[in-house]
């Protein structure tokens, strides 16, 4: 990709649409109780009809359709019981002209029948005679054998994550593995002569310990990817260039937590540079300007904020649909969504998209506000409130859309 001017901060939305790295990953078979979320690699076949076979999907009698024509209350018809349908085995009847056979739902349709009357439209008035107070149509209370899915159609699409549906879909067809794209690695690499690991039990003065990388971590595991940490680099663009190199050599995407100050990112966008195109420097974004995106031998590569906030806010928005891109995923999953009114005024520049932090109570959205190094506010909201570039704020009791976090 051709790179561009540092700070040539583009919208958001220009960058989904226009940073599509190439790379996928690699692709596995995965057996059929581990398949929800993952993203096939090609579309998937039935192998044969689904269900296979013509069956009752209501408890009843199977007729000849044609026989129940005009039945009602007052003028029922009269059908002969020729036999029953058993649940699990072949039927060993046929329906005659003006006969029924009593079949449970699920049961194969015996010869003869196109039609399955309810049995809450029937009675028994003698032995072997039944009377039917309603009409059926033809194909009325039964699935024909391709009725689900035909063979040679497709069961599960390529390019859409699993669901829980499709599961049993696949069961049904006896698929019992599917070639998907594995989950992508996605090395995290934090920087900064003030970070140090988040298990370090004293801190000394001016030390922060890392925070924003297992937060990163949780993120891709919830977008399907697989978190690789990659380690604590100095601000010093030699390490930073070396760092870079091992962690693109063994990874599908490489993330990069800068540091704050502004050197620091100087540091970062050069050695960046170094190792490959870097596509933008900056999005019109807030939190989260200092953004880069950048591919590097194939590899795509997002270097981040160092605040913590900034950092997720903008992973979550353009880091997420990275990674499910990069699984293969067309269109990623959509966030969950609500409808609430805003608590207070909200202030806004336009030309960028502000992110605004809010909590959720009986039916209020509460701003919350705070400086972008304070990851309290992010643990303390329950979503977000996105106020789109063209505006200049949002007005207190106004209907907003929060996007919920997970």
């Amino acid at each position: 990709m051709a790179g561009r001017e540092f700070f040539t901060a583009l919208t958001v939305a220009e960058a989904l649409a226009g940073f599509r790295p190439a790379r996928r990953s690699a692709v596995e078979s995965v057996a059929r109780e581990n398949l929800l979320h993952r993203v096939p690699a090609a579309d998937v076949l039935a192998p044969h009809d689904l269900p296979g076979f013509a069956r009752a999907t209501v408890d009843g009698f199977a007729v000849r359709a044609a026989d129940t024509y005009g039945a009602s209350d007052g003028l029922p018809a009269y059908l002969e019981l020729a036999g029953t349908v058993r649940m699990g085995h072949a039927p060993d009847v046929a329906v005659p002209a003006h006969g029924a056979v009593a079949i449970p739902t699920g049961a194969v349709l015996p010869d003869g029948a196109d039609a399955v009357v309810m049995v809450e439209y029937t009675a028994e008035t003698m032995p072997g005679t039944i009377e039917v107070t309603r009409p059926v149509a033809p194909g009325g209370g039964l699935v024909r054998a391709d009725d689900d899915v035909a063979a040679g159609e497709v069961l599960v699409r390529t390019g859409r994550p699993l669901r829980a549906p499709d599961l049993g879909l696949l069961a049904s067809a006896g698929v019992g593995s599917v070639d998907v794209h594995a989950r992508p690695r996605v090395a995290i690499l934090s920087t900064g002569d003030e970070v140090v690991p988040a298990d370090t039990p004293e801190l000394t003065a001016g030390q922060v310990r890392d925070a924003t990388a297992s937060a990163l971590a949780a993120l891709i595991r919830d977008a399907g990817g697989e978190p690789v940490y990659a380690g604590i680099v100095p601000d010093d663009q030699g390490a930073l260039t070396e760092a870079l190199s091992k962690a693109l050599a063994a990874a599908d995407l490489v993330v990069v937590s800068a540091g704050s100050s502004v050197g620091a990112r100087d540091e970062t966008a050069s050695a960046v540079a170094d190792l490959g195109d870097i596509w933008c420097h900056g999005l019109a974004i807030k939190p989260g300007k200092p953004t880069i995106l950048a591919e590097c031998g194939g590899i795509p590569l997002i270097g981040l904020p160092g605040n913590p906030l900034s950092a997720l806010v903008v992973f979550r928005l353009v880091g997420v649909p990275l990674v499910w891109r990069i699984a293969g995923c067309g269109t990623p999953p959509p966030e969950p969504r609500t409808r609430a009114r805003l608590a207070r005024n909200v202030a806004s520049q336009a030309g960028r998209l502000d992110v605004i932090q809010v909590a959720l109570r009986d039916g209020m959205a509460e701003p919350l506000h705070g400086p972008s190094a304070l990851l309290s506010v992010l643990a303390r909201a329950d979503g977000c409130v996105l106020v789109p570039e063209p505006a200049t704020g949002l007005d207190a009791g106004s209907e907003v859309e929060v996007v919920l976090y997970a």
